[in-house]
């Protein structure tokens, strides 16, 4: 029972930090409609910049600057790049993102090198806020807890409650009747573009001192981003939110149990074949649930791309 109340707990630390990366992908996406290959590189940059602040200030002004710092930058490719290419269509819009996550690896490795940062979470968090069944739970992810759970609270209220999220809605499906009664339209996508890009930035900021500092990060979560905004529904802040915390949990139970193949064919009545000398049939027979746990999300999005195109609380198809 500890154990598994320990997986529920690291689960949902994992499924949280992987919302708040996808928090902003969810809201450029549902807002402008644009799918940011870059995403993940301004979660990258969110974690070299914090770890670059915090060298001389700490960690508590770089979590607050760094993000802005991303979102300015964010703002700044969309008014001076993805404007001029969004017009001429997605495949346009996936290259320049796409080029733009190149260049950012790039620009990280040129600056920072390839080597991994000493960025650490701060010394008032180091210490374990509970333990269970003599497992210590760090007071660090007890705060990624709440910073999560208080984005995903501040976006929903915004979209839902405040005029701001009304026109933001409606400047997407309507741009021309928003645009004539006086608002901006190319600003509020520019302000999207740029909150979206600083969320990334803060999930970076979050997530450097637990999972490394390095120019691969933005590889090492890339694709898992889009699986999960594919499984939760393009443009679903709740789909977002009930992606990350499957994936997570997922991702750690099958890390935490050495179950192999051969136990859970006999367990559905299948019995062990009788020739079992190829390497193939061996190697599959002995393979671990731990070994298979990173392609569960990928099965589990081909799955609902089979039964459910547009996700599990998406409205429009992938």
């Amino acid at each position: 029972m500890s154990l598994v109340l320990v997986n529920l707990l690291d689960g949902l630390v994992t499924g949280l930090l992987l919302f708040m990366l996808c928090s902003g992908l969810t809201l450029i996406f549902s807002m402008m409609g644009v799918l940011n290959f870059a995403h993940a590189s301004f979660f990258m940059l969110g974690a070299y910049f914090a770890y670059q602040i915090s060298t001389y200030v700490g960690f508590w002004p770089g979590l607050l600057i760094a993000p802005v710092v991303v979102g300015v930058a964010g703002a700044l490719v969309e008014r001076y790049g993805l404007r001029r290419v969004h017009k001429h269509g997605h495949v346009p819009e996936l290259i320049f993102t796409f080029g733009l996550a190149l260049l950012i690896e790039e620009v990280v490795q040129f600056f920072w090198g390839k080597s991994q940062m000493a960025f650490e979470e701060p010394e008032i968090l180091k210490f374990a806020a509970f333990s269970i069944a003599g497992n210590a739970f760090p007071a660090y992810k007890v705060f990624m807890i709440f910073v999560a759970v208080g984005i995903f609270l501040a976006l929903l209220y915004i979209l839902t409650k405040t005029r701001v999220g009304m026109i933001i809605q409606a400047a997407l499906s309507y741009p021309e009747t928003v645009q004539n009664l006086g608002h901006n339209v190319p600003l509020v996508f520019m302000g999207v573009f740029g909150v979206g890009t600083a969320l990334a930035g803060l999930a970076g900021v979050m997530a450097g001192p637990v999972l490394g500092t390095f120019p691969g990060m933005a590889v090492v979560l890339g694709s898992i981003v889009f699986v999960t905004i594919v499984v939760g529904g393009l443009g679903s802040l709740w789909g977002a939110l009930a992606a990350s915390l499957l994936i997570g949990w997922l991702q750690t139970f099958a890390a935490s149990y050495n179950v192999t193949m051969k136990d859970v064919l006999t367990s559905v009545g299948l019995s062990e074949p009788a020739d079992l000398a190829t390497s193939a049939l061996r190697d599959l027979w002995t393979l671990t649930l731990p070994q298979i746990g990173p392609i569960l999300p990928y099965l589990l999005m081909v799955l609902v791309l089979a039964f459910r195109p547009q996700g599990l609380f998406g409205k429009r198809e992938t």
